[in-house]
């Protein structure tokens, strides 16, 4: 069983997971409101695999045996001034949510929560690959300029399709 300071840290992780699925929502819905459908797609596959995220650390916390309690979610961003300034919130987030997974594997490392710690090494690697992709984006979109998004459209359809299509990136 894991430490009482652990198992809040996991519920309150498990919390932001949620509210990155909502925000991603929220972009997805914003660019679609845009007229930008492969953003807007990318950013609803972003978003179910958010979902996926908070969902391990559920199935985590109830198959250590502590007390689920799932936090209120805060509202997400729901406008923005431009394709530069919703890509950046979420490089932002993603970022905020590194940060957050870093501290919860060195609170493991302070109660020597080794299955914790191991539980959390995918993550870690996860949180890699999700700033380099929002980065990436977010340069894409720097490059090409709001009068350029259709580019952009491009750019997200074809590493879709290398990818296998949406599908292949939600895990």
């Amino acid at each position: 069983m894991i430490q009482q300071e652990v198992a809040e840290a996991l519920n309150a992780h498990m919390g932001r997971e949620f509210g990155a699925h909502f925000q991603y929502l929220s972009l997805s819905a914003w660019f679609d409101e845009q007229g930008l459908p492969e953003l807007a797609g990318f950013f609803e596959t972003q978003a179910s695999e958010e979902h996926l995220h908070a969902m391990k650390f559920w199935r985590y916390i109830q198959d250590a045996g502590a007390a689920m309690e799932i936090p209120a979610v805060e509202k997400p961003r729901s406008r923005f001034e431009t394709a530069d300034d919703a890509v950046t919130a979420a490089v932002e987030w993603e970022v905020s949510v590194t940060r957050d997974i870093d501290g919860l594997v060195g609170l493991a490392r302070e109660h020597s929560d080794y299955a914790t710690e191991a539980f959390l090494q995918w993550f870690v690697t996860e949180q890699g690959e999700e700033i380099a992709t929002m980065t990436q984006l977010r340069q894409v979109v720097h490059r090409a300029g709001e009068a350029n998004l259709l580019l952009v459209e491009d750019y997200v359809a074809r590493k879709l399709a290398a990818a296998g299509g949406p599908e292949a990136s939600a895990g």
